[in-house]
């Protein structure tokens, strides 16, 4: 089961270890990165600039590093040069491969499992973003909103549900699932949370979800066109999320109030939509990748029925489309409310598991034999044995 937890770091017994046995010996440091030991044994040990929550003892000032349980395999060369006094003279310089990738602070959470992590890209305009519970008590046209802060059973957290937030980091997710993606908004319930448990109480096997929240309020279709601030948030997140593993399992679009208000906007929605679904797949190398995007349930707009049609004539052969009209819609005729968020959801998980059982197998975790070391993560017992030989 996939959790959150603190980075794996290098075991605090093991630097105790070294420090220990070089005590008495004297050292200096020549620079920030770099300590040598006097005397007998000369350690040096080059570290470089790293990340983490773990403060290396060889550093002025301390330098944090830490060594994940997952992802990119990299290489560190770690230089040391051991000198036996009397026996023989500088001898061995060995460049040590060990499994660690350095990460800044800023980066994705570290995130341990033994499932995939399928990633949702949420998308579009106010109604994906979740206005359910938002009132607004502004009067004479003056907007003054607030979020009534209920929650539906249907849109509780759930460990197996992740969100990937504003620092690109994955947390538990929680209502609102926009509030630092949407900024300068009121956001309340969407139809996201409501969709994942959905999807998890009727296939327990699919394993963790992961939410990637991109939509924003009151955006029209060509402000979401490739290469725009927009578009390009979208996929830098979605990049972001794949980078710790997970497999990319659909896009989820709900976005076209709008492309209402004007003749020439509804004539262009149809062409606009289609291409940017197709920049999408393209850009994020994925051309199978379902898109199931919400045809429009809100009643105003002068253009409303050329933008549905054109949202329900979209013939590409992955997209699907949901239909919203009907959902209940609050007090403004746009945003639907927190119950028809629920059902819209659900409306969602529906689509995405029939989609999801007939063009692929359900994703499950990869039975591999289990060998117990005594050594920390990354990190072979033949790497410890050369470290820690010339103390023992």
């Amino acid at each position: 089961m996939w959790k959150l937890e603190q980075p794996k770091s290098l075991s605090p017994s093991l630097i105790q270890q070294l420090i220990i046995k070089v005590v008495g010996l004297g050292f200096k440091r020549n620079n920030p990165n770099t300590v040598v030991i006097k005397k007998s044994t000369h350690l040096a040990l080059r570290l470089g600039q790293l990340g983490s929550n773990l403060l290396s003892p060889f550093h002025t000032p301390p330098c944090p590093f830490y060594i994940p349980s997952y992802g990119q395999i990299t290489c560190l060369m770690s230089q040391f040069c051991l000198n036996f006094k009397r026996t023989m003279i500088s001898f061995l310089w060995l460049i040590l491969l060990t499994h660690i990738r350095w990460v800044n602070t800023a980066d994705l959470a570290n995130v341990s499992t033994s499932q995939v992590l399928n990633i949702f890209i949420l998308a579009g305009q106010s109604n994906m973003s979740g206005r359910g519970g938002v009132i607004n008590h502004g009067q004479n046209g003056l907007a003054n909103e607030t979020w009534d802060g209920v929650i539906p059973p249907e849109c509780q957290s759930n460990s197996n549900i992740l969100r990937l937030n504003a620092g690109l980091t994955w947390v538990e997710a929680q209502e609102p699932l926009h509030q630092d993606i949407d900024l300068g908004k009121v956001c309340g319930v969407g139809p996201g949370m409501s969709f994942a448990n959905s999807v998890l109480k009727r296939d327990p096997s699919i394993g963790v979800i992961g939410l990637v929240p991109c939509a924003i309020g009151g955006t029209n279709i060509s402000e979401w066109a490739r290469g725009g601030s927009l578009y390009n948030h979208m996929i830098r997140r979605t990049e972001a999320a794949l980078q710790g593993g997970g497999q990319l399992q659909a896009l989820l679009w709900y976005q076209g109030e709008s492309d209402t208000e004007t003749l020439e906007d509804a004539k262009l929605y149809r062409f606009r939509l289609k291409r940017l679904f197709k920049n999408v797949l393209r850009d994020l190398q994925s051309p199978t990748l379902p898109v199931i995007q919400v045809a429009l349930a809100s009643s105003i707009g002068s253009y409303m029925e050329q933008v549905r049609k054109a949202q329900l004539s979209i013939n590409l052969p992955n997209v699907r489309t949901v239909d919203a009209k009907g959902l209940p819609v609050g007090m403004d005729y746009v945003h639907i409310t927190t119950l028809a968020q629920v059902q819209l959801g659900q409306m969602l998980a529906d689509t995405f598991l029939q989609t999801h059982q007939t063009t692929q197998a359900v994703l499950l975790p990869v039975q591999t034999e289990t060998v117990t070391s005594n050594a920390p993560r990354c990190c072979s017992n033949f790497v410890l044995d050369l470290l820690l030989s010339p103390f023992r």
